[in-house]
């Protein structure tokens, strides 16, 4: 069983690393969160009802037609909240799912995630947030901001339960600001959706002088078959609902944030070190996976 559990995880990583054109380092890769999870993204991609492609045409999720429809409702909403302050980055150690973004300058504000809408998102954004309550494949959603000289960092996200779709709300209208999915690059546009697969490697970049504005979502990828797509259900209900991070005071910090918040100092030891000391940083590293991989091997 030990045998055939170690076989698994190394063949899912490699279906994983070697899916699309653009690739981590196999190092990075190892170590990557997406490795984790490898063998249940391997799972889904399996059994994945649409074509394993970067972008997907957004004529296959026709019920996010009301956002389109009201984007300019919703952009409204955005507007306020950014006026006043409340679409900003977290504490760090407080987003387990997007932490490292916030030091490139990216910023959001929390609809919902996986689950019921944010208290505070229902307080502040009452039409956006009646509008993806009547979509039940909006599985997490956010207003997301991209300031002028901003980018992220290339990644893949970690579970391929869903896909993802971004409205452009407030956007500067040009190449210059633009996302890059597997080698090919897309530019939001004002009142314009797109949607992409998270799990080939991305990233983002803001070189003009405006704010990049746009509605975030997580949409479930649909699955050939009913027990698939039940099994994408519980695994979104009892481990990413998990994440939830909160805007404010009343929203609901899930038990992964409230573990993080905890090892989070372990976290900024390694950055640090890695900073000082590359070569020790890796050799601590790959040592703990070592006895790791011991410790599962012998007990």
């Amino acid at each position: 069983m030990k045998l055939f559990l170690v076989l698994l995880f190394v063949f899912s990583i490699a279906y994983v690393h070697l899916r699309g054109r653009v690739r981590h380092k196999l190092t990075r890769q190892l170590g990557d969160h997406s490795s984790f999870l490898a063998p249940v993204n391997v799972f889904l991609y399996l059994f994945s009802r649409l074509p394993a492609r970067p972008y997907l045409s957004t004529d296959s999720f026709p019920e996010l037609k009301p956002l389109q429809d009201n984007w300019e409702a919703i952009r409204e909403e955005a507007q306020q909240l950014l006026n006043v302050g409340e679409i900003k980055s977290s504490q760090r150690y407080d987003d387990v799912g997007f932490n490292s973004f916030f030091k490139s300058g990216w910023k959001r504000f929390y609809l919902k995630w996986y689950g019921e809408s944010h208290p505070s998102a229902m307080k502040l954004c009452p039409r956006t947030t009646e509008l993806l309550q009547g979509i039940g494949t909006v599985k997490a959603a956010m207003f997301a901001t991209l300031p002028p000289g901003s980018k992220l960092v290339r990644h893949r996200d970690p579970y391929a339960g869903s896909y993802r779709y971004h409205l452009g709300l407030d956007t500067p209208n040009s190449p210059d600001c633009y996302i890059d999915v597997d080698g090919e690059k897309y530019h939001w546009r004002d009142g314009e959706g797109v949607v992409f697969d998270e799990t080939y490697i991305h990233y983002a970049a803001n070189q003009t002088d405006q704010n990049r504005i746009i509605l975030f979502c997580d949409i479930e990828r649909p699955l050939k078959y009913r027990w698939a797509t039940a099994f994408n259900r519980w695994f979104s209900r009892n481990v990413m609902a998990a994440a939830a991070a909160p805007n404010a005071d009343g929203d609901k910090t899930g038990g992964i944030n409230r573990l993080f918040t905890r090892i989070y100092k372990i976290r900024e030891r390694g950055k640090a070190l890695k900073k000082r000391n590359r070569a020790r940083y890796y050799a601590e590293k790959w040592a703990v996976v070592a006895v790791l991989a011991l410790i599962f091997i012998y007990i």
